[in-house]
């Protein structure tokens, strides 16, 4: 029965999930924007605090590798990294995507067996990070950076019903308008809904190297400086 951290800080929600045995015994999250940097240590810490008083240790780390925020995405992954080297565990990456995809299979029902699922995470303007899957999170579309038009997804729709959701959905509403196009609203990453995928990679030791894994940032940062208001 593997002892599990769970730690998503890909979008401006932060989250922390213990898991064991395929339930979660422990999690705790927060709404207030990008304030990972000030909170993420001490919801581990809470989390650690939990497993010591149960006289349990953990098995892993599991962290939700991207795409997504830049800055959330390397605080996320610097905390994992640094509980895995220091008590020598294995590290496990889940893409943040599949982890926005098991929350909207938990919220949607009646669920026909050819609908697709589109996780969006918002990149900024029209653009959002993306990808399709099917109802046994198959991959049908790989990762990418897509601007969304008015002609985005048009081909697959004329042949599938697609949910959409995550924080890059609610801008796509007015220019997606497809009948089969349906839009689930209040859907996030979140630590918890981790677990069958962390679970999932423990037993298949499916484990990263500690010292070289990066976050998937999908696009390249770019610095930008504040324009001169004087």
């Amino acid at each position: 029965m593997p002892f599990i951290l769970n730690i998503e800080t890909s979008t401006t929600v932060c989250s922390v999930a213990l898991s064991a045995n395929g339930n979660v015994i422990f999690s705790k999250e927060t709404y207030e924007g990008m304030s990972h940097a000030s909170v993420l240590g001490v919801f581990v810490e809470e989390a650690m605090s939990f497993i010591r008083k149960n006289g349990q240790s953990l098995d892993a780390v599991a962290v939700s590798c991207g795409p997504g925020s830049y800055t959330g995405l390397r605080i996320g992954v610097s905390t994992a990294k640094g509980l895995c080297y220091g008590l020598n565990i294995p590290l496990i990456a889940v893409p943040t995507l599949l982890v926005l995809t098991e929350a909207a299979k938990k919220n949607s029902q009646f669920i026909e067996k050819e609908t697709l699922f589109c996780p969006m995470i918002d990149a900024r303007r029209m653009e959002v990070y993306t990808a399709l899957y099917d109802n046994n999170l198959q991959v049908i579309k790989e990762t990418s950076a897509e601007i969304i038009t008015e002609n985005s997804f048009s081909d697959i729709l004329k042949n599938y019903k697609i949910i959409f959701f995550g924080d890059g959905a609610e801008k796509c509403k007015q220019l997606i308008t497809h009948s089969n196009a349906t839009f689930l609203e209040n859907i996030n990453p979140l630590a918890k809904n981790m677990l069958p995928l962390s679970e999932q990679a423990f037993y298949q030791n499916n484990f990263e190297d500690v010292a070289y894994f990066e976050p998937f940032y999908l696009k390249d940062f770019i610095a930008t400086t504040p324009k001169n208001r004087i």
